[in-house]
């Protein structure tokens, strides 16, 4: 009975050291995550936006294109948005190209069109135009009346080169300058998904208006910052005027990120 009683000791024993044993073994996995700023511009346009004055009160009122282009960003980082007109440079880099000409003999007759002519208007205010110093931050003001020439909406051209406005010219959305120096001068990372509404700051509707005037001089053609205007007389000499003809530009939307 003694040997019996020893070895049942002896097994309970080990039983116990087994169940305090711990065995551990770890592996890590790093992960790595690559936060890349993404700017996207979606734009709902017409493949081509045309005005034929054919119409003596369309030359003295101008044409309207109402809503023709919309514009919806998403950002995750703090973004400008601008517009330029272009053309290839048939006639020069700030000006429109001539397809056609319609015969007009007069030396007067001149088929050098400025590109700031295009008149844009967007349906609501710059709100990250803080550091904005010219007369006109946005193209959010009315279209002048005829007779009233004005510079408020004359589009913004930089000589076929990729300079962007400065804090005196026109912004669709932020602005030039160092961010916070002047109040905001950008507008922060979102997007139209989440922003909804037509007047959130991710969502821009476009109109378009041409106004040549009698006779055609496009009295509202002017340079960005609207100090200097830009019309046929100013640049030709009195008494010049647009030739009859088909001309042709076009008008870039950049978004960047903001610096």
């Amino acid at each position: 009975m003694k040997k019996v009683s020893y070895l049942l000791g002896a097994f309970l024993l080990l039983g116990s050291m087994s169940a305090k044993a711990q065995l551990i073994d770890e592996k890590d996995v790093t992960v790595t995550m690559d936060l890349q700023p993404v700017l996207q511009l979606d734009m709902t346009t017409s493949d081509q936006i045309e005005f034929v004055f054919d119409e003596i009160n369309e030359y003295y009122t101008g044409i309207t294109r109402y809503g023709a282009t919309i514009l919806k960003v998403s950002s995750t980082v703090s973004w400008d948005l601008y517009a330029v007109g272009r053309s290839t440079g048939t006639n020069g880099p700030e000006f429109w190209d001539q397809h056609i000409d319609y015969g007009d003999n007069n030396p007067n007759a001149v088929p050098d069109l400025p590109l700031s002519l295009l008149e844009l208007r967007q349906n609501q205010t710059n709100n990250g135009a803080g550091a904005a110093a010219g007369t006109f931050a946005d193209y959010s003001q009315p279209f002048s009346v005829a007779g009233a020439p004005s510079a408020g909406n004359s589009l913004y051209v930089n000589g076929g080169t990729n300079t962007p406005p400065t804090t005196n010219d026109k912004y669709i959305g932020g602005h030039a300058g160092t961010s916070g120096t002047a109040g905001q001068d950008f507008l922060p990372g979102g997007s139209y998904l989440t922003e909804t509404g037509t007047t959130s700051d991710y969502y821009y509707s476009i109109d378009y208006r041409i106004m040549p005037g009698l006779p055609a001089v496009f009295p509202n053609a002017a340079d960005a910052d609207g100090a200097t205007f830009e019309d046929i007389v100013t640049v030709n000499g009195a008494g010049t005027y647009a030739e009859p003809g088909v001309y042709t530009m076009y008008v870039q939307y950049i978004l960047l990120e903001d610096q």
